[in-house]
């Protein structure tokens, strides 16, 4: 892991917790058995957008266990810690693993119509 954070996982204060209580029973449940790990850039305007709200949630269901993973930009290429190991082209990206097996359970790329909070909580109860 890197020693890196990104200053856009810092949780959004304005994110209200009590809009997503199924999202975040999800990852309620899980927090002492994932890793998550988050492939972003400060430099980045969708992990501007996106990521200060899905700190959030991390923070408000106490998940303990992320990474940052900051990523930069090379003659049009990402380069970053994990990024040919995990197969990093958009970013944000985060991916969610067992803690044990290092399995991976779910995985979110750039953009989805949901929250990454909701589309990965989504994706990690049909798993569970």
């Amino acid at each position: 892991m890197s020693e890196a954070e990104l200053e856009t996982m810092r949780p959004n204060p304005a994110w209200a917790p009590d809009a997503y209580e199924e999202t975040l029973a999800v990852w309620e449940a899980l927090a002492d058995r994932i890793v998550v790990k988050v492939w972003g850039g400060d430099w980045c305007k969708d992990c501007r957008s996106q990521l200060p709200d899905f700190g959030a949630a991390l923070d408000a269901a106490e998940v303990q266990d992320v990474e940052h993973y900051p990523v930069e930009r090379e003659d049009g290429e990402k380069v970053g810690p994990g990024v040919s190991e995990y197969g990093i082209e958009y970013i944000p990206t985060v991916v969610v693993e067992d803690g044990e097996t290092g399995a991976e359970l779910a995985r979110f790329v750039e953009e989805a119509d949901r929250p990454i909070a909701v589309w990965l909580a989504e994706q990690l109860d049909a798993e569970t």
